[in-house]
């Protein structure tokens, strides 16, 4: 019998990434066994884009159980060894502030915190509007952390959207296998 890594999918609030985050939540099922982790946000909130039962109920489907949502839940996740890495897909400039300045309040960046402080890989798929702006120094400082690793990225609009950042969703996985390996998939920053 084969034993599967273990992989925690956290979501956050970029909703109109999160159709993209849930197909490749649906790619890594058939690598990893998958921990789902939910914001408030995500948990919560109906909108355009889906409702909140709709993601709970996909999710779960997916995973085979319930999203861990709050942070009591997620607090666990590093010491009871529960994964052998962490993605944040997508992973908002809202969170991405949250992890570089140590701020730890809700169920992704305690789950993101829980599993850093076992020395376990973070993976993170950025989707923000203000990645090029407010949120750009706590990217560079998160490129500069140990054990955090970023799904390669580009402006998806710049004439419309000229600070807004998103990753290539098509290579989390490869990412995930990088970080798993202890390096960063290369470029980070790509065009187009």
């Amino acid at each position: 019998m084969v034993c599967l890594q273990t992989l925690g999918f956290a979501l956050c609030g970029s909703f109109c990434t999160l159709g993209k985050a849930v197909e490749q939540m649906e790619s890594l099922r058939r690598r990893f066994a998958l921990l789902p982790v939910m914001s408030q946000n995500v948990y919560e909130t109906d909108t355009r884009f889906g409702t909140a039962a709709e993601f709970i109920g996909r999710t779960t489907a997916i995973a085979g159980r319930e999203p861990l949502h709050t942070i009591v839940e997620a607090e666990p996740i590093g010491p009871k060894g529960l994964v052998d890495a962490m993605v944040v897909c997508p992973c908002t400039g809202n969170t991405l502030s949250k992890l570089a300045l140590g701020i730890t309040d809700t169920p992704v960046t305690m789950a993101v915190k829980s599993t850093l402080r076992v020395g376990k890989p973070v993976v993170l798929c950025l989707a923000s509007n203000d990645a090029l702006a407010a949120s750009g120094q706590n990217a560079a400082r998160l490129m500069n952390t140990k054990n955090i690793y970023f799904v390669p990225l580009g402006q998806d609009d710049p004439e419309k959207k000229p600070f807004s950042l998103v990753a290539d969703f098509s290579l989390l996985e490869e990412t995930v296998q990088a970080a798993l390996e202890g390096r960063q998939l290369q470029p980070v920053f790509r065009c187009g």
